[in-house]
């Protein structure tokens, strides 16, 4: 397993990264990424620790990453759980695509090769490397916004989707765009592909493949960044640790390998490699413990901020923390019920329950929402009365003003105003505006979520047991 500065370092490799007009010269260097990458360096050093419990025994006789492995039992879907849980309590939930994201995709993917067809070597070949050489992979799934009324074949221009250009005897080249890659330009490699449902008429983009972020034709288009602007860790303390990147990759008539590649030309098998191998289960599963762990750490702050002003014995406080509570309960516990309703599928790839797991998550652009609002009601005005920057409580002529004016009992004045800035940078910085956006719409629109959940609840049995009740009276009963 690598270490942190292994990471660091295998980054520095010269991808095509823009940002305000500009290539980015090393993003482990620069502002708006060598935060993030940092943060990402500090999981891999987290993980390779064995006291850490996130290894476990590699094919060849080494340690390997285990969210990076398949879970074959129920321990091992526990022992996945913890280690997930291990690399988001570092992060506090707020790094929604850390590496066991879409590690547990390829996990999944290699346990169904024949899902794969024709590239099923491929497949179990890369995902064997990312165990080997404990590989960070972004993703980027979606179709570029140009209309969410038709598919890619129906869009004017030349492959405005990232889809096929040519083929030759040794690969393919690829043109066009897709998104989006958060943490893609601090990853090692990208997987490109479209979860999109997918018409029989865009067979031209109906692929999926794996890159290194350096290839020649692949850019980068991120979105503003946030660490830079940022004051100190002091005013933004999670905007300067966590602020993932998302990224619009372009790909100028990028060469593909064969090896490479893992679905071509192939509509279902696009949205197979999602749903018939357990990919969505496994990776979505990661995803609602990192976002249990974050709903737990906003819950913490709401806690605190009415225990720090003095409100936390009023009926009405207590009221709105039984409810913050509850709610963070239910992912909590959707996440336990998942792990202990999974069964092995036929390919012994222990699946969490779906029905516990898509329950969740469709409620995730809801729940989050009520969250943040809780945590706003709770701290009110005091977000917007604190100091302009740290420099304030370090210079002495502003320093005695905020001792003696923004305190609280038993809460110095130094400690009140952290909190506070922290509570901010959870609700209402950029940074913050963009977890909102992206909790709302972390798997897709409220239909497209909302659908997983109508599918996998299992609606026969409740059906069954009212057409029984229905059964056993008639109109004749009086």
């Amino acid at each position: 397993m690598r270490t942190g500065s292994q990471y660091l370092n295998a980054i520095d490799d010269g991808r095509r990264v823009y940002l305000d007009g500009k290539r980015v010269d090393g993003v482990a260097r620069h502002p708006a990424f060598a935060p993030i990458a940092k943060t990402v360096s500090e999981l891999f050093d987290l993980a390779a620790d064995p006291a850490s419990g996130m290894t476990r025994p590699g094919p060849n006789g080494d340690v390997v990453n285990r969210l990076f492995t398949a879970p074959r039992s129920r321990e091992d879907l526990t022992a996945f759980r913890e280690a997930a849980t291990t690399w988001a309590r570092h992060t506090h939930g707020w790094v929604g695509r850390s590496p066991d994201h879409v590690g547990a995709f390829l996990a999944a993917f290699a346990s169904h090769p024949d899902v794969f067809g024709d590239y099923a070597a491929n497949v179990t070949a890369f995902q064997k490397r990312v165990v080997e050489e404990d590989l960070y992979l972004s993703y980027a799934i979606i179709p570029p916004q140009v209309s969410r009324a038709t598919t890619a074949s129906a869009w004017d221009g030349d492959l405005v989707q990232v889809g096929v250009s040519e083929e030759r005897a040794d690969g393919i080249v690829v043109r066009g765009a897709q998104m989006l890659a958060t943490g893609g330009p601090v990853a090692d490699e990208i997987l490109v592909s479209c979860i999109k449902p997918l018409t029989p008429e865009d067979t031209d983009f109906a692929l999926s493949f794996v890159l290194p972020v350096d290839t020649e034709g692949l850019k980068l288009y991120c979105r503003r960044p946030y660490a830079p602007a940022a004051t100190s860790h002091y005013d933004y303390p999670l905007t300067t640790r966590f602020d993932e990147t998302d990224a619009l990759l372009i790909f100028d008539d990028v060469f593909v390998p064969w090896d490479r590649v893992f679905l071509y030309r192939d509509v279902a098998g696009v949205r197979n490699q999602f749903f018939a191998t357990g990919a969505h289960v496994l990776g979505n599963w990661q995803a609602q413990i990192r976002f249990s762990v974050k709903l737990q750490f906003l819950a913490g702050l709401a806690r605190k901020v009415a225990a720090v002003n003095g409100v936390d014995k009023f009926p009405g406080v207590v009221e709105k923390l039984g409810e913050l509570a509850s709610l963070v309960s239910l992912v909590e516990s959707a996440v336990l019920a998942a792990e202990y309703t999974a069964e092995p599928d036929s390919a012994g790839l222990w699946r969490p329950g779906s029905r516990a797991l898509y329950g969740a998550m469709g409620l995730q652009s809801e729940l989050y929402p009520r969250v943040l609002a809780t945590l706003r009601d709770l701290v009110g005005g005091g977000v917007l009365q604190v100091p302009s920057s740290v420099a304030d409580m370090t210079t002495p002529e502003t320093r005695a003003d905020i001792d003696r004016y923004i305190y609280s009992p038993g809460t110095p004045a130094a400690d009140r105003v952290k909190l506070f800035k922290l509570v901010w940078d959870a609700v209402g910085s950029e940074f913050a505006g963009r977890h909102h956006q992206y909790e709302l719409f972390y798997a897709g629109a409220p239909f497209v979520v909302k659908g997983y959940s109508f599918r996998n609840y299992g609606f026969d049995g409740p059906l069954s047991e009212v057409d029984r009740f229905l059964a056993g009276y008639s109109e004749e009963d009086q």
